[in-house]
């Protein structure tokens, strides 16, 4: 952690340079940050509440998507993009004295960035359709500190393996498909069958986006879930940190 404090300017400038190279030469800038889950938004919105007419989630159901979508928008571009970032930038992290972490930490970090630009536009949807904002809003602090301590360590276990086995950023694809579907996104915790209450409780995202709908929704936040939410996330920061030192001369060796 130490090192990490000393490595504070080199983060800043990483996490910059990645927002500028991100949107050089895009005439929509930080809006396509937001342009496809809004677009998953719609079609979402119309295949549900039109096609189908089912009572999934509550009402207004846009905003009640768009207040997970967002943050899962973060969450899939976050693992993604750190499970091959040693790979992606390996001249530079075999060539530079920069404590490795960075190069997974400041991918977090941008991506977060993006998804803090993205809110404009759920209290936009807000907005339009009236709905209720709620004390629970302060709670939004708490879930953006949990999803980062979540991808953080998600990043640093993904970020070595995906050097030594190649096949596994296919892999992690493909989880995060199947993660999207078990996790309170196009419908609610309450929703959930009281079967298989107690093994999506397991899932991480289920207490987090509890947290960020509350803000119009209050009764979607459950505590025992945010708590359990809570424990996951650090368990998989140390263990992903872990990992991390433990493969870090390796991964050094491979690229």
């Amino acid at each position: 952690m130490r090192g990490l404090w000393e490595a504070r300017r080199v983060f800043r400038l990483l996490v910059v340079r990645d927002l500028k190279v991100r949107y050089a030469g895009s005439a929509l800038g930080w809006l396509w940050s937001v342009l496809d889950p809004l677009l998953m938004a719609a079609v979402y919105w119309f295949v549900f509440t039109v096609v189908l007419d089912q009572s999934l989630g509550l009402s207004p159901y846009i905003v009640f998507l768009l207040a997970a979508l967002l943050p899962w928008t973060w969450f899939n571009g976050a693992v993604t993009d750190t499970a091959r970032a040693l790979r992606v930038d390996e001249k530079l992290v075999r060539s530079t004295n920069v404590h490795r972490e960075v190069w997974v930490l400041r991918l977090v970090a941008s991506k977060g960035i993006e998804y803090l630009c993205s809110l404009p536009v759920l209290a936009l949807f807000a907005v339009l359709y009236q709905a209720e904002l709620h004390w629970q809003v302060v709670l939004l602090p708490l879930a953006f500190v949990l999803q980062c301590t979540l991808l953080a360590g998600i990043g640093l276990l993904l970020a070595p393996l995906v050097v030594l086995v190649r096949d596994l950023e296919r892999v992690v694809r493909i989880v995060l498909r199947l993660w999207f579907y078990v996790t309170p996104v196009i419908y609610g915790s309450v929703d959930i069958p009281e079967a298989y209450q107690a093994v999506f409780a397991l899932n991480p995202l289920t207490g987090i986006f509890s947290l960020y709908r509350g803000t119009f929704f209050p009764g979607e936040v459950d505590w025992a879930l945010v708590g359990i939410s809570a424990v996951e996330s650090l368990a998989v920061l140390l263990i992903g940190w872990a990992v991390f030192a433990r493969l870090e001369r390796t991964v050094l060796k491979e690229i």
